[in-house]
């Protein structure tokens, strides 16, 4: 029987507390952390093969780099006979995205669009 692992329920994830932000950034911060999620992007992977993909680096660190993104709720795992599968978990990814990014990337947006507006009425 599988075992899945999540650390939080989908109720929890909708609503953004600073705690969880602190995690995802936390878990974001690191360039090995990132190197993982963009192997999970691709589709689910053992723990054993993000071994074998990420060069340099050795087994207990990457299962302290997992254990970092588990935490984060970025990666969720499930354990199936003797391997443990790594999924990629989005969730955060995109309330970090709702409350960061979209918020301060839309002002930038509509003052490039104004511009635009009044380069082509100069024209």
């Amino acid at each position: 029987m599988a075992k899945i692992t999540r650390g939080k329920t989908p109720a929890d994830r909708e609503d953004s507390h600073p705690d969880e932000d602190d995690l995802v950034f936390k878990a974001l911060a690191n360039a090995d952390r990132r190197a993982i999620l963009d192997l999970l992007r691709r589709g689910p992977q053992t723990t054993g093969q993000i071994c074998e993909s990420i060069h340099g680096l050795a087994r207990c660190t990457v299962m302290l780099h997992l254990r970092v993104l588990e935490q984060a709720d970025l990666v969720i795992t499930q354990k199936k006979g003797r391997n443990r599968w790594n999924y990629l978990n989005v969730v955060p990814i995109q309330r970090i995205y709702n409350r960061w990014i979209e918020a301060y990337a839309q002002p930038a947006a509509q003052l490039l669009n104004e511009l635009k507006l009044q380069m082509e009425e100069r024209s």
